[in-house]
């Protein structure tokens, strides 16, 4: 994405990851196939199909890396494991 964007003139991280990367797999195997002029030449065509998938600038978009608490059938253990335990036991 770098070497596409540097190349033909789009602000690199305005270029399209997903699309990237789809379009790798899609030429992956023509590019292990190819002789070594055929590769540099199908890998130009992949770095401007690449700089033709861009996304629209999005100012002020900034996703934290947290985790989620995912939910699930069961309560929240608030009481200790003994205390639970217990209770299982005389029910």
């Amino acid at each position: 994405m770098w070497s596409a964007g540097t190349t033909y003139g789009t602000p690199p991280l305005r270029l399209s990851l997903q699309g990237a990367r789809h379009h790798l797999e899609t030429f992956t195997t023509a590019l292990l196939t190819a002789s070594s002029t055929q590769r540099d030449q199908i890998y130009r065509s992949l770095l401007k199909v690449i700089v033709h998938k861009s996304v629209p600038n999005r100012p002020g978009r900034a996703e934290p890396r947290v985790r989620k608490r995912r939910f699930q059938a069961y309560p929240l253990m608030k009481k200790p494991r003994r205390e639970l335990r217990r209770q299982l036991q005389t029910a």
